[in-house]
């Protein structure tokens, strides 16, 4: 019998029987123990066959250095080129005079920007190092963020999802009660490891609470804009919001084409007004000279422009879709937890009983499956209720991926009647 239960979250499902007795569970765990594997679901990394998408990147170029008139060599250009700036404002749903065009990593723009409110702050002056400045970290969440904020001595602290982003309420009521909060984390579409979209509401909201608080930053990491991979909800245009409310000071965008081209060698953007661009660039301009142009002008080649990467992310949800079909067939064969199914994006989120993520991920690593560490998924690596696992299915191959989840499915079921048989 499965009984089908409302789960914690609107978009989980819990399923909940009785098939396997403990005894036979602990007999499936260490069989499959014995086999020796070594799988890795712990990162959101492309697959080889992903990257192998991007091959042509190598001879792009074809020793063809100027672009847009420009010697990619040489140094200058501080924002980047005209062209791959305005294939980030497609991305980032943007202009292009609001867009940088960095190196290969849009985290190291998200370090750029925290470093330059600790010097210039936003808009008030300096930051103070000895008073206590806060970030609200939506969970569960992405560990890089809550990493940035523990280098930056940046309080931390956790506010709930609802399916269709943080809770508005709960965060107005931490802000009326801290003065430090300074800024939130937004990973608005395709959210990791959730895999929500933010809707209307949500963006209202948050651009309500900005209006309410000159210096509050929404830090709007895009990390998943054109990462469908089936049918997705539209994420409303935050800037344009924020534009017709006179908030356009309060949104700082992120994005990235590591996971569109070559994940080691992409390009990142940060998009922001006018006013915090001059005031950035001051800062900016002390640590770099100029981004890999080089790079910049092969991927205008490579992707030619904005339609010309969507039809290329086309070829990644093929690869990617079967890879999570794979994952929700085993997780429609739990019998404990709950767990999403998202449309996009690199992650599955899946909630265990209370008091067991840790104990699940502990046995899955004994049995040759390294899995993301419990706790990561919350600021300083604590989940209260050590319930939550991040599940990333798609650097492996299928094949490793069916045993990977097979192997993850008895972990929990062993973890769960063991909790039970000793209670």
């Amino acid at each position: 019998m499965i009984l089908f239960i409302e789960g914690k979250y609107p978009y989980h499902i819990q399923r909940m029987n009785q098939d396997l007795t403990f005894q036979e569970a602990e007999e499936l765990y260490q069989m499959l123990k014995s086999k020796g594997f070594q799988l890795d679901l712990t990162r959101g990394k492309p697959s080889s066959d992903q990257l192998d998408l991007s091959s042509d990147l190598d001879t792009a170029l074809s020793g063809e250095y100027i672009h847009e008139g420009i010697d990619t060599r040489n140094y200058g250009e501080l924002l980047g080129l005209d062209s791959i700036r305005q294939l980030g404002a497609e991305i980032l749903a943007c202009r292009k005079e609001m867009v940088i065009a960095g190196g290969n990593s849009s985290l190291t723009l998200m370090a750029h920007y925290l470093s330059s409110l600790h010097f210039q702050g936003s808009g008030k002056g300096p930051w103070s190092m000895h008073e206590r400045n806060s970030f609200l970290c939506p969970v569960p969440g992405f560990e890089r963020h809550f990493k940035l904020c523990e280098q930056f001595s940046i309080n931390m602290i956790p506010a709930a999802l609802n399916g269709k982003g943080p809770d508005i309420e709960q965060i107005k009521s931490i802000i009326e009660s801290d003065s430090s909060v300074r800024g939130i984390w937004c990973v608005p579409k395709h959210s990791n490891p959730t895999g929500e979209t933010y809707n209307t509401e949500c963006i209202e909201g948050l651009l309500e609470i900005a209006g309410s608080k000159e210096e509050f930053r929404i830090l709007w990491d895009n990390a998943y804009a054109v990462h469908d991979f089936m049918d997705s909800e539209e994420l409303p245009n935050i800037f344009s919001f924020a534009e017709k409310k006179g908030l356009l000071d309060s949104v700082i965008a992120f994005a990235s084409t590591s996971k569109i081209t070559y994940a080691g060698s992409g390009i990142g953007f940060i998009a922001m007004s006018e006013n915090n661009l001059n005031r950035f660039i001051e800062h900016y301009s002390s640590v770099t000279i100029n981004p890999d142009k080089v790079n910049q002008a092969r991927h205008m080649n490579f992707l030619q422009d904005f339609q010309g990467l969507k039809s290329h992310m086309k070829k990644h949800a093929d690869i990617v879709r079967p890879k999570f079909q794979i994952v929700q067939k085993w997780l429609s064969k739990q019998n404990y937890g709950s767990w999403t199914s998202p449309t996009g994006g690199y992650f599955v989120s899946f909630n265990c009983e209370p008091g067991l993520a840790k104990e699940i991920v502990g046995l899955a690593n004994l049995a040759g499956l390294k899995l993301t560490p419990a706790g990561s998924t919350f600021p300083y690596g604590v989940d209260p209720n050590d319930e939550n696992i991040r599940l990333a299915p798609t650097a492996c191959t299928n094949d490793e991926l069916e045993q990977a989840m097979e192997l993850f499915n008895i972990c929990v079921t062993f973890a769960t009647l063991k909790k039970r048989a000793s209670s």
